[in-house]
């Protein structure tokens, strides 16, 4: 079965995963970062007199002024502003949501370098802002922006972050698994010299774990540094070194997670889907028997579930559209295949942290290792090329790209998949190839990577 899928046009600020950009630069500029808070501040206003509003932010060298410069925002439209300090995305999710915060705010770029950062919000239930709401705000963003001059950085004093915040949330983690106890096992964890960083230690220590921590060690300009989850080799390396039981990444702002076996194997988020959701359906709670994953998820995790007796729904990439469809259709389980897993009945959000403690929980349950509970997981050949683009033209428009997809499409047919889209977090164009015949895949590949070349590429 083949899919393509073309994204939609591009928003002004806000993409699949809130504002990202360089730092520095718009919009992540002064101008536009006091903007947003204003705005924001706003919007909160509408339902608050006095609204309250946890901050939260990675390791990056710029997180700390534009903290200090969206604060300021929100406390000239009304605002009241507390900080977390150098938490993961998904703990200002929790804390958002049990501490009576009205919004949260994550200043992270995920897995991209240093020199980016990002902006994303969540409201007082801990989800993600809708599309609705988020769109909503631009036009006021932007107007902001062109009238209202913003303090200068330097001159703001820096916020008081609040440590406890960061205790309940190791706290939280330990309650979604209760009588987990890791005493003889042995763990390599890459933290990507990210939030992971400031919490992992602490959680893994309290739970008796024997872990040799990479990475832990954040000076600004070293968060992913070929480190975390975009180089998971990494760590399955240091497992066969080491004589680990197992490996976890993290990437930057600790939301999603990849393991490592034993045979310097990685296991990336359809792995994990696949021993989660059998756990899950053993154990009576997977509702429906559905997992929902993305266009991106291998059709090896389809067949897998499918022995299982488990239905796999695709949904759009982006793990905002992974929960609509999971909302929709009352899923217990879902995910992506970069690590990114949503567990409802625990977190309202991805969270790599538990992500890798309900692992650990199955291992320790059952007694298997994750090579085990995942032998039969026959992954399609797959590849994804990424191609930098200028601009975000409808790729059904260019007559050039739609001919190579629908060359892919035609020959492939049920022996593999075609998957087309912009990334929305970076100016990418993604070709995704999956194929039983690993030639025709990456003859495929290249050729509509080459067409969106010749047509968008800068």
């Amino acid at each position: 079965m083949t899919a393509s899928t073309i994204a939609p046009a591009e928003r002004k600020l806000f993409g699949t995963d809130g504002i990202r950009a360089l730092a520095g630069e718009y919009p992540l500029d002064p101008t536009t970062i006091f903007a947003v808070g204003l705005a924001l501040g706003h919007t909160l206003r509408k339902t608050a007199a006095e609204p309250k509003v946890i901050l939260g932010r990675d390791t990056r060298e710029s997180s700390p002024w534009m903290a200090a410069t969206l604060a300021a925002g929100l406390r000239q439209a009304g605002a009241r502003v507390e900080s977390a300090g150098i938490v993961p995305t998904p703990a200002v999710a929790f804390l958002a949501r049990t501490h009576g915060f009205q919004a949260g705010v994550v200043l992270s770029a995920s897995h991209n370098p240093w020199q980016d950062n990002g902006i994303k919000l969540f409201g007082a239930d801990g989800f993600k802002l809708a599309d609705a709401v988020e769109l909503a705000m631009e036009d006021e963003i932007l107007h902001h922006a062109s009238q209202v001059a913003a303090p200068d950085p330097a001159s703001l004093p820096a916020i008081e972050d609040k440590p406890a915040l960061q205790s309940d949330y190791i706290q939280f983690l330990i309650d979604c698994v209760p009588g987990l106890n890791l005493a003889g096992l042995r763990i390599v964890a890459d933290c990507a010299n990210g939030a992971a960083a400031a919490i992992a230690p602490e959680l893994f220590r309290r739970l008796g774990a024997d872990v040799i921590f990479l990475h832990i060690g954040p000076d600004g300009r070293n968060i992913n540094l070929s480190c975390g989850a975009l180089h998971a080799a990494h760590v399955a390396e240091e497992v066969s070194a080491r004589g680990a039981d197992l490996g976890l990444t993290f990437d930057g702002d600790a939301d999603r997670c990849m393991l490592a076996g034993s045979r310097k194997n990685v296991l990336n988020g359809d792995a994990i889907l696949l021993m989660a959701a059998r756990d899950l359906k053993a154990r009576g709670l997977l509702t429906g028997d559905l997992v929902v994953a993305t266009t991106m998820s291998n059709m090896g995790l389809e067949a897998a579930l499918k022995r299982s007796g488990i239905c796999m729904l695709r949904a759009p990439v982006g793990d905002r559209y992974v929960l609509e469809q999971m909302l929709a259709h009352k899923a217990a389980l879902g995910g992506e295949q970069s690590g990114h897993i949503l567990l409802p009945h625990l977190a309202t959000t991805g969270d790599g942290l538990l992500t890798a403690l309900v692992v650990l929980d199955l291992i320790a349950r059952t007694g298997k290792s994750i090579d085990e509970l995942t032998a039969d997981l026959k992954v399609f050949p797959q590849v994804i090329v990424n191609v930098k683009v200028r601009e975000r033209k409808p790729l059904q428009s260019i007559p050039a790209v739609a001919a190579a997809i629908r060359a892919a499409e035609d020959e492939l047919k049920d022996s593999g998949r075609v998957v087309v889209r912009y990334s929305g977090t970076e100016p990418l164009a993604r070709v995704m190839i999956e194929a039983e015949s690993e030639e025709a895949m990456r003859r495929h590949a290249d050729t509509i990577a080459d067409a969106i070349r010749r047509e968008l590429g800068v």
